[in-house]
């Protein structure tokens, strides 16, 4: 916890951070209790309702590229400024819904604004701020952006219960308005200009300086985890079921595993500098096969659920911090933002598209189905971070020792 001590700056920048993306996060997650009554006043199907998500996702994707220049000219405060102002529309947008096409379009608005807002804008602030040595800050905030369900749900079910799920939807309108644009406003630091010889500014490099094949495997790396780990959390208690649980039996294994997540997270936010992003990967992701062999081959025993719950839960968790980190340990600041921006659109289409996906191989095939696409992506992501383990620069591999 060496930057705790050592730059009150960054403290700053985690605490901005820290509420911002549990507001960012838990406001989108409000399908997840107001589904079913959004489907009834709407005429959709609950399917068609979550399909929402997933027009976020791709809205996402398709919008990072070219936020990828923004970010670099202006950024990274600026840029999620702008995203939240844009945020609220998207939610008043949602809340004067009467047809599936004003819907839809409100998460199209939403994913354009999340686009600048959730995740990858924050992992280039405090890369902003850190550089190389982000790592475990962007650890720190993974590790609160973990409880966003936690807190958003209870809130979204308290606010539809009293105010229906329309004006939930301007509630967090005026929450995005009133807290997160201020705190970027106010709170968060204004980028640093980097200073070469003279005084003058340095300007970003417009291509990251390692090859392309290392920078297709790190996209690989993470499309394929990212794959795997919203799929499974999207199915996991259909999976469970399918795999013949009862139903409160596979809810109760279904809710240990956002602690075991967070837990994991928090043992590599412990780890400091002592590893990066491919280390991270490498133990967290081998967790990943191992389990889901287990399961397939164990016939749904209890206590073959319990280890593959643990082990699954543990490695999704680490993993998640892998994917945002891996690209710190071969990128500077400069090109960590336009890799970053790159990066975002595979990951979130991969993101989008692996739930529907998992979904149908669950109802054609049963979990094997399901569980043999995840093993073979998980196998692959391995394999593929043993490959970036030989392309580590020396600097990133010194401080991985």
């Amino acid at each position: 916890m060496r930057f705790l001590k050592s730059d009150s700056r960054l403290i700053g920048v985690l605490l901005v951070l820290a509420i911002t993306q549990l507001v960012g996060w838990g406001t989108i997650g409000l399908p997840a209790i107001v589904g079913r009554e959004i489907a009834a006043d709407l005429g959709m199907s609950l399917p068609a309702v979550f399909a929402g998500t997933s027009v976020l996702y791709i809205a996402m994707g398709l919008c990072a590229p070219w936020l990828a220049g923004v970010f670099a000219r202006h950024g990274a405060r600026k840029v999620m400024m702008t995203g939240t102002v844009l945020a609220a529309p998207g939610f008043i947008l949602l809340s004067l819904a009467r047809e599936p096409v004003l819907y839809f379009a409100a998460w199209i608005v939403l994913g354009m604004a999340g686009s600048a807002t959730l995740s990858t804008g924050a992992y280039i602030m405090l890369n902003e701020v850190a550089g190389r040595q982000a790592k475990n800050a962007i650890g720190a905030l993974m590790l609160v952006t973990g409880l966003s369900s936690s807190i958003f749900w209870p809130a979204t079910s308290f606010l539809s219960a009293h105010l229906g799920w329309r004006w939930t939807c301007l509630v967090y309108a005026a929450v995005l308005i009133l807290i997160s644009v201020p705190l970027y406003a106010f709170a968060a630091p204004r980028r640093s200009v980097a200073k070469g010889e003279g005084g003058t500014a340095v300007k970003p490099t417009d291509a990251p300086a390692i090859p392309r094949s290392t920078f297709g495997l790190v996209v690989a790396a993470i499309t394929l985890n990212a794959f795997v780990n919203f799929g499974l959390g999207a199915i996991m208690i259909e999976l469970l079921r399918a795999e013949g649980l009862p139903p409160a039996q596979a809810l109760a294994f279904g809710s240990m595993l956002g602690v075991i997540q967070v837990s994991a997270r928090g043992l590599d936010f412990l780890g400091a500098g002592r590893w990066d992003g491919i280390t991270t990967g490498l133990v967290a992701g081998t967790a990943l096969p191992v389990a889901m062999l287990l399961l397939m081959m164990s016939e749904g025993t209890t206590w073959a659920v319990a280890v593959f719950i643990l082990l699954y839960g543990a490695g999704s968790g680490a993993m998640a911090v892998a994917r945002a980190t891996i690209p710190l340990v071969f990128y500077d600041q400069a090109a960590f933002t336009r890799a970053m921006s790159m990066i975002a659109l595979p990951l979130n289409l991969a993101s989008a598209l692996s739930p529907p996906l998992l979904v149908g191989l669950l109802t054609q095939f049963g979990s094997r189905g399901a569980l043999g696409l995840t093993f073979a992506c998980s196998c692959a992501t391995v394999l593929i971070l043993l490959l970036l383990g030989r392309r580590r620069p020396q600097v990133a591999a010194a401080g991985a020792v």
